[in-house]
């Protein structure tokens, strides 16, 4: 199948809706992607590394804008192909997986590639695979460490869904595993044994009473959260175990670095018998707000009147760019509380205004 990129962008994201790229399974999508783009625009050089197709301008302008989306969706739950439905109040919907995240993302980012003549900023455009699953197959990441210059720019613009608030920076994401021993022993002499699981009462007790930081940076406040995840312990019926664990999830504000928030947890556990591990993790990203380019992608935003700056709570890839030195927002239609979600759906006169607002934004014309 063939799209047409200068179609309006709500139709344009039906169009990817229908096309399933479960993550792993994104190489249909981004044939369709690249064809488009190599027939449909012109003045961009356009590489396909794996199942990632990346495409920018070199105009000599001053200033370098950068447009990632992520190709792939969470699996198909019977919604695709997409449909359109209109509520009792006029609102008129499009309904299946990847509206929301990110799709309608996508589709904003090629309509403007296609259809902004004269850009005020050299245009880098990223549209990846593998977001949606484990970090190591993460097609943005494999870009970062084989094509780096590609990741080169003074703004950086996510399409996550954001309700086309600007969504700053975003938070960072640590796991430990915490594991007690005890003794193993037969329950109907449980005096012979020491079980671990009634070890993990303290860590537990120390969670629930764990006061969270609210973090303000460049206006945007953080709320960090400190949850168990996931326990583990137990080995039949009748035994006592003599091993117990509690994973641990810190969501933190990107004023910690990865090192300060994993010392952070460890003072939270400080003298309880228990084995620390630091499973996995990812730093933050700081708003960057006042650097010139995101400023003026904020007054646009508050021109249009129809979102504001808010932090991001949730990790994304703005971290790659900030980890970089360049500014990074999460901007784009749909509310991430929907995400991922059987019924997942959007409102699309969102898709119609963020593409005003990044055209606005892409050109330097006033609103």
């Amino acid at each position: 199948m063939t799209i047409d990129l200068s179609a309006d962008p709500i139709s344009l994201t039906a169009a990817l809706v229908d096309i399933p790229s479960v993550s792993q399974n994104e190489k249909v999508i981004a044939d369709i992607v690249e064809k488009a783009l190599q027939e449909q625009t012109t003045g961009f050089e356009i590489v396909r590394h794996g199942n990632t197709v990346l495409a920018r301008t070199d105009r000599g302008l001053p200033t370098r804008v950068i447009l990632a989306g992520h190709l792939d969706t969470v699996p198909i739950a019977d919604n695709v192909p997409g449909h359109f439905e209109t509520t009792a109040d006029g609102e008129r919907q499009l309904w299946g997986c990847g509206t929301v995240d990110m799709k309608s993302g996508d589709a904003v980012f090629l309509h403007l590639a296609a259809t902004v003549a004269e850009p005020v900023h050299d245009l880098t455009l990223i549209l990846y695979d593998c977001e949606e699953i484990a970090a190591e197959f993460n097609g943005l990441g494999r870009i970062e460490r084989e094509l780096p210059g590609w990741l080169d720019g003074d703004l950086a613009i996510l399409g996550e869904p954001s309700g086309g608030w600007i969504e700053a920076g975003c938070q960072g994401t640590l796991r430990v595993r915490l594991t007690t021993s005890g003794v193993r022993a037969h329950t109907a002499r449980a005096w012979l044994g020491d079980n671990a699981i009634h070890r993990l009462a303290p860590i537990l007790e120390r969670l629930a009473r764990y006061e969270a930081r609210a973090v303000e940076i460049d206006g945007c406040t953080y709320l960090e959260g400190l949850s168990a995840v996931r326990v583990e312990g137990g080995v039949a019926g009748n035994v006592v175990p003599d091993v117990a664990t509690v994973d641990v999830n810190f969501r933190f504000a990107p004023d910690r670095t990865l090192d300060q928030a994993t010392e952070h947890v460890r003072e939270v556990f400080a003298g309880l018998d228990l084995d620390f591990e630091r499973t996995d993790g990812a730093p933050g990203a700081l708003p960057g707000l006042s650097n010139p380019a995101a400023k003026d992608l904020i007054e646009i935003v508050h021109t249009y009147g129809s979102g504001g700056v808010r932090a991001k709570y949730g990790w994304t890839d703005v971290s790659r760019f900030a980890a970089r030195g360049i500014p990074a927002v999460n901007f784009g239609p749909g509310d991430p509380n929907l995400a991922h979600k059987v019924d997942e759906h959007l409102p699309v006169d969102q898709i119609t205004q963020v593409t005003s607002m990044l055209r606005s934004y892409l050109t330097g014309a006033k609103p």
